[in-house]
């Protein structure tokens, strides 16, 4: 094997070729010609790629794998590390888009003839779209500072075969979509590395950025110039911003800070050419690198617009040396208030009238140590408005996490007078129909803030982005959700800005008026909850059927079994979750038009769901199987998730889901790890009966499903009256009788 091969674990063989990691070990027991590792460790060995690739495709199971999954593949086992890889990716794809011509010619050469050439070109690309090198941008000569630097063709040897797989993904899917789908795969395959803004929470900074509504007319249609981030970990913020504009970064990581300048450089417009054919200088990214607190790389800058998601519950960011530092124009930060030092760093960054938006967390609302520095913005009329956000918005996802606005004041203007206080946390539920009948979402939440699939806590982001907005530009008083405080109510010993202090929650069934609604709805689905009561059951001694599994009507071509791989937003479609699964909602919808899923994730030719498909979770060991409807197809399948396509001719589908659904039947066919079990759908038994056998229990089945339903619905609205009640009678909008 060539050195510094790449290389590629099981889980990533187990991607290529479309199957289960458990397939990837039965091939290494049964083939004495499977690829030896080549590293890694004993339970987690790896395996050169290309000798992998080979085996897989002279055994014919490589012929339909993705490209784009091909070339992840090669990021994720690059010799150097997937961020190097991604690095040189990123440098070879702004080539790829800004100078096309260009990089045929150099593909065309030899692989250690490309790498030779390749840095000079890069050169000539990072420098039109990131600045000359004589600033400190990039080139091995850069500064500490520096944002990206050029690879030496010793560096790029490697990645040869990688950069021009890549450019050929690029010619599909373009180069700024290849570049975000392998930062997507690198960002979700490392969660704990990276803290994350999710793209629509940055949408939602950026849109509230713009000045408000009071704000005086030239500056409302003043475009946004300059916008500064100056703790951008990926990008997210910066990414977000619309329009033309001149984008500022700084990140400690040298290398994320990389990613991020590669990142805003593509998403940015490429390039024009002249009439003469010359390209004219595109505007790109600033991006540097470096403690923005304590070594600040733009101190000169006059930003109009400041976007931060700063690093949360820091102690050492710099409280002794930067005593005397005059950005404290409000008060020295206390050890403990790091982001309070953030935010009088983005007031400084700010021309006069320019405006901030900060990614805050609760405590810092409220916190005595802070008071001071609180009551001096909201004295100065810096700090305009205070936004909470429902938990599971952003990490760390079990709290929710605050917005604060920030506009600079204007030398000898009169300061703001008050300040808006918004709270989204009621708007983190569904819409206010969802337990308006069977298949809708269920209307509590889980324990920790997370979904009985063991995913984030899902909410209507649409409604909360509504919200936030709304309240921001309209500064109204809006029952439950907004309330502009006059300033002088806040400056009492503890100037507490937490929304929920200052903002009473309604009553959880709006009023007298709204429980009697709900009430009357719960009385319908009760009487025809009654309706559909199973029949008494009558006894019947145990009967010996024969019986056979899934995998022999499988084999025998009576049903078809797809395993799921999409998740929320990674498809044009809905996805059906684990999650909608156990608790009979509806697909997981999209993100809002023009957002993305998080991390930039997307799903390889995901499988969409057919009337009389039947769907059953993989993991939790509980007894569950949904029969696709009208009203699901389409939907893509999701991530845990095993599909059973039965052959109408030969299986009746509620047949078959109702016998999955048997206890003894779940248990016999489950394996238990450590900390969860695990259901291999193909050891699922059913009897063998005649078509119009499998119908009569079918029916039945059905029966049993929609009996369900309805307990679910009568379920979730019952509660609704019981904590309405509660609260109506404890805040005196309802009387006891």
């Amino acid at each position: 094997m060539p050195e510094n091969a790449t290389e590629v674990t099981a889980a990533g063989i187990a991607r290529l070729a479309g199957v289960g990691r458990a397939a990837v070990s039965n091939w290494r027991r049964r083939y004495a010609d499977f690829p030896q590792p080549v590293g890694g460790t004993g339970t987690s060995p790896s395996f050169a790629l290309s000798e992998v690739e080979q085996w897989l495709r002279d055994q014919g199971k490589l012929a339909e794998v993705p490209l784009r999954e091909r070339v992840w593949q090669a990021v994720a086992g690059h010799p150097a590390g997937a961020g190097r890889a991604l690095i040189h990716v990123g440098c070879a794809l702004l080539l790829v888009r800004d100078r096309p011509t260009a990089w045929l010619e150099l593909a065309a050469a030899p692989d250690e003839r490309m790498a030779a050439l390749l840095p000079q070109a890069m050169e000539h690309v990072l420098t039109a779209r990131l600045g000359p090198e004589a600033d400190g941008v990039h080139g091995t000569s850069a500064p500490e500072s520096a944002g990206v630097h050029t690879p030496t063709a010793q560096d790029l040897l490697p990645s040869v075969p990688l950069v021009r797989a890549a450019a050929e993904l690029a010619a599909g899917i373009g180069a700024g979509q290849t570049f975000e789908f392998l930062l997507g795969r690198q960002l979700d395959a490392n969660p704990r590395q990276y803290t994350l803004t999710p793209p629509q929470l940055a949408e939602l900074m950026a849109d509230l950025a713009e000045p408000p509504k009071d704000a005086d007319r030239a500056a409302r249609e003043q475009p946004v110039r300059s916008v500064l981030d100056p703790a951008a970990g990926t990008g997210a913020l910066l990414r977000a911003v619309g329009g033309s504009a001149a984008l500022y970064a700084q990140e400690a990581d040298p290398a994320l800070a990389a990613l991020t300048a590669l990142r805003l450089a593509l998403a940015a417009e490429a390039p024009r050419r002249a009439a003469d054919g010359t390209q004219r200088p595109g505007h790109g990214p600033t991006v540097r690198t470096g403690d923005t607190l304590r070594a600040d790389a733009f101190p000169e800058l006059a930003a109009d617009t400041v976007l931060c998601h700063p690093p949360f519950n820091e102690r050492n960011w710099g409280h002794d040396e930067l005593a005397y530092d005059s950005r404290w124009e409000y008060g020295l930060p206390a050890r403990t208030e790091s982001e309070l030092a953030w935010v009088q760093h983005v007031l400084a960054r700010l021309r006069d009238g320019g405006t901030a938006v900060l990614l805050m967390p609760p405590a810092a609302a409220s916190r005595r140590s802070g008071r001071r520095i609180r009551a001096g913005l909201l004295r100065r009329g810096a700090l305009r408005a205070v936004i909470a956000l429902p938990a599971g918005a952003a990490p760390p996802y079990g709290i929710p996490l605050h917005l604060w606005i920030l506009c600079k004041p204007e030398p000898g203007a009169r300061p703001a007078a008050d300040l808006l206080l918004a709270d989204t946390a009621d708007l983190s539920g569904p819409a206010p129909d969802a337990s308006a009948g069977p298949g809708r979402p269920p209307g509590g939440k889980a324990a920790g803030g997370k979904t009985p699939g063991g995913g984030r806590e899902r909410f209507d982001w649409p409604a909360v982005r509504s919200a936030a907005l709304d309240a921001w530009r309209d500064r109204a008083d809006v029952e439950g959700v907004s309330r502009v405080v006059p300033v002088i109510e806040l400056l009492d010993d503890d100037v507490d800005l937490a929304p929920a202090r200052h903002l009473p929650r309604p009553a959880s069934g709006g009023g007298a008026s709204g429980l009697g609604e709900v009430r009357e709805r719960l009385t319908e689905t009760l009487r025809l909850t009654t309706g559909l009561v199973p029949p008494a059951a009558a006894p019947a001694e145990p009967a010996h059927r024969p019986l056979t599994t899934v995998g022999e009507l499988a084999r025998a071509g009576a049903l078809f079994l797809h395993s799921g791989t999409a998740v929320p937003g990674s498809t044009a479609a809905p996805v059906l979750t684990e999650h909608d699964v156990l608790t009979g909602a509806a697909p997981t919808a999209l993100p809002p038009a023009g957002q993305e899923a998080p991390g930039g994730a997307t799903a390889d030719d995901p499988v969409l769901l057919e009337p009389g498909d039947v769907v059953v979770p993989v993991l939790g060991g509980g007894t569950a199987a949904r029969v696709v409807d009208a009203a699901t197809a389409g939907a893509a399948l999701g991530r845990n998730l095993q599909l059973l396509r039965p052959d109408p001719a030969a299986v009746d589908p509620w047949f078959l889901a109702g016998f999955l659904r048997g206890t003894a039947n779940h248990r016999q066919a489950s394996s238990y790890a450590s900390t969860a079990a695990r259901l291999d759908a193909r050891r699922l038994q059913l009897p063998r009966m005649p078509l119009a056998e499998q119908q009569r229990y079918g029916e039945r089945f059905r029966e049993l499903a929609a009996f369900e339903d309805a307990l679910r619905t009568a379920g979730r609205l019952g509660g609704r009256l019981v904590q309405g009640m509660y609260d109506g009678l404890t805040d005196g909008t309802v009387t006891p009788g």
